[in-house]
C-alpha cells in the first residue's frame, strides 16, 4: 500500500470514529424494557372487637374502594401490626373485596407508621407498567456502518406492551400455573347462558 492510500484510509477511519457511528447493540433484544413500579394505598378502620367492622366503617372502606376504582390487578391485604388476627374483620373486609370481583392476600407489604390498637389496615397495592427509557431519539440519523439497531429500538412494541397488560405483575414473575379446574368453563358458560337479559334489549 502506498504511503498516500494509507494516508486516505487512515483520514476515513478517524472520521468515522469522530462521528460516533459505530453503533453499540448488534443483537435482536431492546435496551428499552417494561420497568414496573408498585404504589400502596392504605386506610386504618376501627374494629368492633372480633366481631369484625361496623357498619359505618364499611361503607367508608366501600367508598375508598370506589374513589380508588378497584380493579383488576390490584391487590388487597390486611395489616393487623401488632395486633391479633380478627377473623370478624377479614371476613367483613372479604365480603367487601368481593363485590369488585378481588380477593384477599395473604400478606401485606410493609406501610409507614405502627397499626393502632383497636383497628386494622387495609392496603392495596397498585402496579403500573412504563417505559421510562422511551422514545430514545439520540440516535436514528446517523450512519450505520455495524449493523447495529437503531437508539430507539423496541420502544414501540415494549411501550404498547406496557399499556395493554393487564396485569403488570406479570412482567415480574409470570402467571402462577395452578392446576385448571375441567368445569371451570362449563360453569362459566351457564352461568352466562342463564343470566337475565338486560332490559330493553333484544329477544
Amino acid at each position: 500500500m502506498s504511503k498516500t492510500k494509507f494516508l486516505i484510509a487512515a483520514s476515513l477511519s478517524l472520521s468515522l470514529a469522530g462521528c460516533g457511528a459505530i453503533g453499540a447493540n448488534t443483537s435482536m433484544y431492546s435496551v428499552h424494557q417494561p420497568v414496573v413500579e408498585r404504589t400502596n394505598y392504605a386506610i386504618d378502620v376501627n374494629t368492633d372487637g372480633n366481631n369484625g367492622i361496623p357498619v359505618f366503617e364499611q361503607r367508608r372502606v366501600g367508598e375508598w374502594f370506589d374513589a380508588l376504582k378497584l380493579g383488576y390487578g390490584d391487590r388487597i391485604a390486611i395489616d393487623y401490626g401488632d395486633n391479633y388476627a380478627n377473623s370478624g374483620a377479614q371476613r367483613a373486609i372479604s365480603g367487601l373485596a368481593e363485590k369488585y370481583g378481588m380477593l384477599l392476600g395473604d400478606t401485606a407489604p410493609v406501610t409507614a407508621g405502627n397499626v393502632a390498637p383497636g383497628t386494622v389496615r387495609i392496603v392495596v397495592t397498585r402496579s403500573k407498567a412504563s417505559v421510562p427509557s422511551c422514545p430514545d431519539l439520540r440516535k436514528t440519523t446517523e450512519a450505520n456502518y455495524n449493523s447495529s439497531n437503531s437508539s430507539n429500538y423496541g420502544c414501540a412494541a415494549n411501550t404498547n406492551l406496557a399499556a395493554m397488560i393487564a396485569d403488570p405483575e406479570d412482567l415480574v414473575r409470570g402467571h402462577e400455573t395452578a392446576q385448571m379446574d375441567n368445569n371451570s368453563g362449563n360453569k362459566a358458560v351457564k352461568a352466562f347462558r342463564e343470566k337475565a337479559p338486560a332490559a330493553g334489549g333484544s329477544k
